[in-house]
């Protein structure tokens, strides 16, 4: 199971591919405070949820000087479709191997029902300008979680 990522460690670099197969690294976004929140599954009802209420958020975070770019393990053509249906605005990335869902501490053991497994970690990892984690939250919950980090970093 991955460490989690402790404030003001170093945020992993990564490079995906987006929901039209672009390639977007946490490099490009130097200079801007990223949020960068994991999910289970794109078309799902609590993932669908979050990436709304992140897209009804955006102007408020874009004009506190923050970024966001949702992260899952599917692939672009899903991501894609998730963008279409649900009109979001926020990057979402494909990360299908799970190594960048693996460094940030988002995949592991999970709990349900009785019964463990493996699986996505519903996380959300503030990164400052510098590239080092300013916040990071697990285990949230998809609803209400986005108006929660509005309030926790005083926007």
């Amino acid at each position: 199971m991955s460490e989690r990522l402790e404030p003001g460690a170093t945020a992993p670099a990564f490079t995906l591919p987006d929901a039209d197969g672009n390639e977007v690294s946490l490099a490009d976004h130097e200079g801007r405070k990223v949020i960068v929140y994991f999910y289970p599954a794109a078309l799902t009802p609590g993932c669908t949820k979050q990436a709304c209420d992140f897209t009804d958020n955006l102007e408020v975070l874009a004009g506190a000087g923050y970024d966001v770019i949702g992260i899952s393990p599917d692939k672009p053509e899903k991501l894609a479709k998730f963008r279409e249906k649900e009109s979001l605005k926020v990057t979402l990335l494909a990360d299908p191997d799970k190594k960048v869902l693996d460094a940030y501490g988002a995949y592991g053991e999970k709990k349900n029902y009785g019964k463990t497994y493996l699986g996505v970690i519903r996380s959300t990892i503030v990164v400052d300008e510098e590239g080092k984690v300013e916040h990071a939250f697990y285990n949230v919950r998809a609803t209400g979680h986005v108006a929660k980090i509005i309030k926790d970093l005083g926007i």
